[in-house]
């Protein structure tokens, strides 16, 4: 398959697209929804943020040490738990240190582990592969570590009588707190499981496609899908395992009691 020439988009396309968010927003208005301004500033945001990203990867993907390229990724989890706080309403305690703990282990030990022990990058850094790699993975498992979170937060407070009884009856808070855990966790495996029983039949994979319209044999780019497919489900799995882990937990005081602003 020959690779064909990218049909490029000029502004005054982009502006008509774009009239598509002003659409949005004006039915929301017009149904006294009230998100309008949030859905602007976040399209805004969207494109001077892809500017700026667009053009700072051209430089990044030059680079030839690996302290940079850290970095980013350091910023880019940063951002990401930030983004996490802001759609969870209720947090949990000590929700910044578990959520940034649980994203770095998560997703950083995902990512490091498909790009050498999977494809072997040379060197182990290379930014062409590792912060697109890191970015698919850390924006999937954000949308995993919310639901965890939100979930859990909300089934502490719905279940609390429950739960407490069960401590005043000796339960541990373990297994106190075991189905709202249960219950969380499920909620955070939901979009992962649903995007993979959909791939392929509901809609095609970006990167697969971009790939095939590049020129790539379609088997390799179906393997690097698949490849990429697993291996953040896997990090949603284990970021969300994470922050329950330790979330539950911190609802509860050494001794199985229930803290105050649990």
């Amino acid at each position: 398959m020959n690779a064909r020439a990218i049909i490029d988009l000029s502004l005054p396309d982009l502006a008509l697209v774009y009239g598509l968010i002003l659409l949005v927003a004006a039915l929301a208005r017009l149904r006294g929804i009230g998100q309008e301004r949030d859905l602007l500033w976040s399209s805004l945001r969207m494109v001077v943020q892809l500017l700026a990203v667009g053009y700072v990867l051209h430089f990044v993907f030059t680079l030839e040490s690996a302290a940079p390229v850290l970095l980013i990724l350091a910023v880019m989890t940063a951002f990401s738990v930030q983004a996490v706080a802001d759609r969870v309403k209720h947090r949990m305690p000590r929700f910044y240190r578990i959520v940034g703990s649980s994203i770095l282990v998560g997703c950083g030990g995902a990512t490091f582990f498909f790009c050498n022990a999977v494809i072997g990058l040379d060197p182990w850094y290379d930014p062409r592969y590792l912060i697109p790699l890191a970015g698919m993975i850390i924006g999937n498992s954000m949308t995993g570590a919310a639901l965890a979170a939100e979930r859990l937060a909300a089934e502490m407070r719905e279940r609390r009588e429950e739960i407490e009884t069960a401590l005043c009856l000796g339960a541990t808070a373990r297994a106190a707190s075991r189905e709202a855990v249960r219950s969380a966790y499920r909620a955070a495996l939901i979009p992962s499981i649903n995007a993979m029983a959909a791939m392929g039949l509901v809609f095609l994979p970006g990167m697969m496609t971009g790939q095939i319209l590049s020129g790539t044999e379609p088997i390799t780019a179906v393997k690097y899908q698949i490849a990429v497919m697993c291996v953040i489900t896997g990090s949603v799995a284990v970021t969300s395992f994470l922050i329950l882990l330790q979330g539950y937990r911190a609802y509860f005081t050494p001794a199985h009691q229930f803290r105050e602003e649990g």
